[in-house]
């Protein structure tokens, strides 16, 4: 009976719930969906779309009905259905199993997908690059950068004019690119080594802006808004993917088709995304790595442990700027053709998204949401008009219930398994024991 009365009472907690939330979803679509205008023979015609909006309501009713009852429990406080699956914290195997299973669908992906499926898997391999590349500054170090597309940027014009006005290979200008992008890191990094929060990410935002509007005026240098177009293809080791005898498809005697420049171009970037996945990794566990963490942490606690921030920060703001310059560079020479539209606030927006809903600090976790997120626009591209509106919904409702990311669990860099003794001259005063 108890059970009984706890049931019909949970049950009409979550249908008073659900109304409500129906008639709030109501009061927000029903002009901006509701009513559409279109242009007629005589002008502006309004047309009513009221389907939608009933849509829409139910969708949000059921939805909030079954989240009630099924996920959040009587409380709120996660004691529906769900609560008995195991939490990330208690399998920490996780994180390897959905990692290996990762690499072994990116590795054979091209040998059963066609053109179209290469292509996404090569845009989606240049943003968990991005990601990987801001998740240092972001993630490890705990620096809200919003101003990352200016390294992408950098990056992408400085193979660009170095192929242009001096004709160098892509072999060549993509370590330089990566270095620029750096280098430009560190440039950013000295105004705001005092800054944090809120003034830092706005400092971080009008560096980025500063970048897209000198690429946008300097018309002689970098092309303005026409962009620079005929940028050269990289080549497989001096082997051009062209048709004719010296072209790659004749040298391996192969039948000449374009998809061998596509899948190069896709084992480029997987490669150069998994080398910053293994840098990253291997920096967390230095002497680097941690000083990151503890800034990140504690800037305070940080400095009274004689850390230097000011080259703390230099070494994130440039590391994240080096693989930015990178994936840039590789963009160039993808695309053949750029101009300052591409690198806009919202593609900075776009990577910072993919860090935080994958998890402050997560490689794993980052991959998983640049697929979610890339691929996702992908999907929906039929839905154009009300793609952005499904993807907010669905970052607020994965940012409500999983605030940390999708993989917030992270493993420690450094771990002290027992007391060990430490010789005096390695200790301050000669104490030797900590």
């Amino acid at each position: 009976m108890v059970n009984a009365m706890g049931w019909g009472e949970r049950l009409q907690a979550a249908l008073k719930e659900a109304g409500i939330a129906a008639l709030i979803t109501f009061a927000l679509i029903c002009v901006i969906i509701g009513l559409k205008t279109d242009i007629g023979p005589d002008g502006l015609e309004i047309t009513q779309r009221w389907d939608l909006v009933a849509s829409g309501v139910a969708i949000v009713f059921v939805g909030r009905l079954l989240l009630r009852l099924v996920v959040w429990g009587p409380e709120g406080q996660g004691r529906g259905l769900f609560s008995s699956i195991p939490k990330a914290r208690e399998m920490p195997w996780l994180g390897k199993v959905l990692g290996v299973a990762l690499l072994a669908i990116a590795i054979t992906l091209p040998f059963y997908s066609g053109r179209y499926v290469v292509d996404l898997g090569i845009l989606v391999l240049t943003y968990v690059m991005l990601g990987w590349g801001l998740n240092i500054v972001v993630g490890l170090a705990g620096l809200l950068d919003l101003g990352y597309v200016a390294f992408y940027a950098v990056g992408a014009y400085s193979y660009a004019l170095l192929a242009h006005y001096f004709g160098w290979s892509f072999w060549l200008c993509l370590p330089l690119a990566g270095i620029l992008a750096g280098f430009w890191g560190i440039i950013l990094g000295f105004p705001v080594l005092r800054l944090r929060g809120d003034y830092l990410a706005i400092v971080t935002l009008a560096f980025g802006e500063i970048i897209r509007v000198v690429l946008l005026n300097w018309y002689q240098f970098t092309g303005g808004p026409d962009g620079i177009s005929g940028i050269p293809r990289p080549s497989f080791f001096g082997i051009p993917f062209s048709r004719g005898e010296d072209g790659f498809a004749a040298t391996f005697g192969l039948d000449f088709t374009s998809m061998h420049r596509i899948i190069f171009l896709y084992y480029l970037i997987l490669i150069l995304a998994l080398i910053t996945n293994a840098v990253t990794l291997r920096l967390r566990r230095l002497p680097l790595g941690r000083a990151w963490e503890a800034m990140r942490e504690d800037e305070i606690a940080c400095r009274s442990l004689g850390i230097s921030t000011t080259n703390t920060k230099l070494s994130a703001f440039a590391i994240g700027a080096m693989f930015g310059g990178i994936a840039g560079s590789f963009f160039a020479t993808r695309q053949g053709f750029i101009s300052p539209e591409s690198f806009v606030f919202m593609e900075s927006a776009l990577i910072l998204s993919i860090v935080v809903l994958g998890g402050l600090g997560s490689q794993i976790g980052v991959a998983i949401a640049a697929i979610v997120m890339i691929g996702g626009f992908e999907v929906f591209r039929e839905l154009e008009q009300y793609r952005m509106l499904i993807f907010g919904a669905l970052l607020v409702f994965i940012m409500v219930n999983r605030p940390r990311g999708l993989m917030a669990r992270r493993e420690p860099s450094i771990v002290l398994k027992e007391r060990k003794a430490i010789g005096a001259d390695l200790v301050a005063q000669g104490e030797g024991h900590r």
